[in-house]
């Protein structure tokens, strides 16, 4: 498990999960409380991977990707109305961005600059090192 800050998902409440997370393809969450983004993580995981909208701990929307955590059974087009769900549910959690579930995915592709996210912690992609979230130093000390 790591954690990172993240900006820019415009969400003002609830939580989104997803298994497909380049190149690992754990599943990462990004959301306003510890609770949403648990039960998030959880859906994803009961469904064998998938991707998940959650608020105040229920499940506004869903699509599994049982094969691997990245694929589907479905017929194509299922898979893009259940995307599309997906990203609607998103946008009413207050998420502005264009595909947030891709926006999430390549946070965690440790391969393309600048900071990723990986299961062993915050990566600085241009530096190959890992950075701390936090400074546990004091100062002056």
């Amino acid at each position: 498990v790591a954690l990172g800050l993240v900006q820019g998902f415009g969400l003002f409440s609830g939580a989104l999960a997803t298994s497909v997370a380049h190149d690992s393809h754990n599943i990462v969450s990004v959301g306003v409380t510890d609770e949403d983004m648990l039960a998030a993580v959880k859906s994803v995981a009961q469904m064998n991977g998938g991707i998940v909208v959650v608020l105040n701990g229920k499940v506004r929307a869903r699509l599994p990707l049982p094969v691997a955590g990245l694929l589907s059974e479905r017929y194509m087009q299922e898979v893009a109305d259940g995307i599309d769900e997906c990203i609607g549910a998103a946008r009413e959690l207050g998420c502005n961005l264009a595909d947030p579930f891709m926006a999430l995915s390549f946070l965690c592709l440790p391969v393309i600059p600048e900071l990723k996210l990986t299961d062993r912690g915050l990566v600085d992609v241009n530096e190959f090192c890992f950075v701390p979230l936090f400074d546990l130093q004091s100062k002056g000390s």
